[in-house]
């Protein structure tokens, strides 16, 4: 198999080699839906983990971040982004085989003490390859077509996620309802199966052209000096890193909190990821169209307080004895999510492809990555102890109305382990997204003008489809008609 880089591309290899990292995206897709989310949270759940080690899963995929200067000493030892993203793809995702194969086999071996350092592996790994991915993406993609393309990307990606974890959810829990004995081995297959899935992702990359980089040899440390010494790099590190704990101290408890505060099954679980994802997906590449056209930094300025709410409405899921009334609430908090999450996540990747000189890029992303790879593993880490200390404590606040006649008491909130940790996440996210303000990009738009044309845009759209839908209607009513008179 020839790996070897491009000295230069045609518009032809580069249109080819953007639909085959589509390709890997969707496999690398299905690979992270199988192993990971509520998934790999239920099957930690149900081998005993307690809640220091659910953090520990949480924060493995951002914590081996900080081996990524392996992956800068590999590209500039062989200058072959490709190579190094493709063998070390292959070596991360081998590992969820093995996985998979001990419950099968060996289930009395099967326990969370053996999963996690396997799970290391698999993210170590995936790090080292993203780092160069990363670097090769950015010569690769067109510069005016990041947001749109990416975009476009995510949407297929999520919608994949979306039907095959609903499917899967449905599978595991008519499991665990009809052979609870057999819902382990389930997990083992759904790890062979993001194994072999992975694997074959790894053949699109091999085929994706790459353009020739040589990169410089000057001392490493001193190369990843240079974009702290850049004061408007420095200000996104800081904000960056500020969100990625604000919000990974809160959500990767979410899913623990549904299934064990709320004993929600998977089929609900996913079905409220779902909402979240199509709320996602319908939206990406609006959020896309605007990062190009104005800034990544107005999209973030818009999407952040939304999730801020969001993180606030979390705090009063679980206070109503009913379960409907809180279904409805975590079905809007779900939907608000998927649409904040989609422009924050695509435009906090494209501003530090942005900020970052193209010379010196694999740098600059990794210095990234590994500074925000340090606060994004932490904030679970401090928020598994944090929910350990809050258990057994809690805060409840009621009103009373009192009359003549009658007297009336509202349970207005009552903030207990999980729901703790949601208001203290809330809390910091609003710190953080003060510091956004410092960030400098170019073709910056004020806040509230973006805000006014996507409302617009929105409604337009919207108007569009209404007329469209009916004239299809009317367009078939007189078709019939016309069919009854005269056939």
């Amino acid at each position: 198999m020839d790996l070897k880089p491009s000295q230069s591309l045609t518009e032809t290899d580069v249109s080819r080699g953007l639909k085959l990292v589509i390709g890997d995206g969707l496999a690398s897709e299905a690979m992270t839906t199988l192993t990971g989310g509520a998934f790999i949270v239920a099957m930690a759940i149900l081998l005993g983990a307690n809640n220091l080690q659910l953090g520990l899963i949480a924060a493995l995929p951002t914590l081996v971040n900080l081996f990524q200067l392996i992956s800068i000493w590999l590209v500039r030892r062989f200058n072959n982004r490709r190579a190094v993203t493709v063998t070390c793809a292959f070596l991360a995702r081998f590992p969820l085989i093995i996985i998979g194969i001990f419950p099968l086999l060996w289930p009395e071996w099967t326990t969370i003490e053996l999963i996690i350092p396997i799970l290391f592996f698999y993210y170590f790994s995936g790090a080292i390859a993203g780092a160069s991915w990363n670097s090769w993406m950015k010569d690769l993609v067109p510069g005016n077509q990041l947001g749109a393309y990416f975009a476009k990307r995510s949407s297929y990606m999520q919608t994949l996620n979306a039907v095959l974890s609903l499917l899967l959810a449905l599978g595991v829990d008519y499991i665990r309802d009809h052979q609870p004995l057999m819902e382990l081995n389930v997990y083992g297959w759904m790890f062979i199966a993001a194994g072999i899935i992975g694997l074959s992702g790894t053949i699109f990359l091999s085929k994706t052209p790459e353009p020739q980089v040589y990169m410089t040899k000057e001392n490493i440390f001193r190369l990843l000096r240079g974009p702290l010494k850049d004061s408007n790099f420095r200000r996104l590190l800081i904000f960056n890193s500020a969100w990625v704990f604000a919000v990974n101290i809160a959500a990767p408890f979410f899913t623990v909190f549904m299934m064990k505060s709320m004993g929600l099954g998977l089929s609900y679980i996913i079905g409220l990821t779902i909402l979240s994802q199509v709320s996602s997906i319908l939206t990406i590449r609006l959020w896309g169209m605007f990062a190009d056209r104005y800034s990544n930094k107005t999209i973030i300025a818009i999407g952040a307080p939304l999730y801020i709410l969001c993180l606030v409405g979390w705090c009063f899921v679980g206070i109503y004895s009913q379960l409907w009334p809180n279904l409805v609430l975590l079905t809007g908090i779900h939907i608000v999510m998927g649409f904040a999450n989609a422009g924050i996540n695509l435009s906090l990747t494209n501003i530090g492809l942005k900020l970052a000189p193209q010379s010196d890029a694999i740098y600059y992303l990794a210095t990234k990555n590994i500074i925000t790879a340090v606060f994004s593993s932490l904030a679970p880490l401090a928020g598994g102890y944090l929910a350990d200390y809050f258990t057994g404590r809690h805060l409840k606040i009621d009103a009373e109305w009192g009359s003549p006649n009658w007297t009336k008491a509202f349970h207005l909130v009552e903030l207990h382990e999980w729901n703790f940790l949601f208001a203290f996440g809330a809390l910091l996210a609003l710190i953080a997204v003060n510091r956004l303000a410092r960030v400098k990009e170019t073709g910056e738009v004020e806040k509230d003008m973006v805000v006014r044309i996507m409302r617009s845009t929105i409604r337009h759209n919207l108007k569009q489809s209404f007329l469209i839908g009916n004239l299809m209607t009317g367009y078939s009513t007189i078709k019939n008609v016309f069919r009854r008179k005269f056939f």
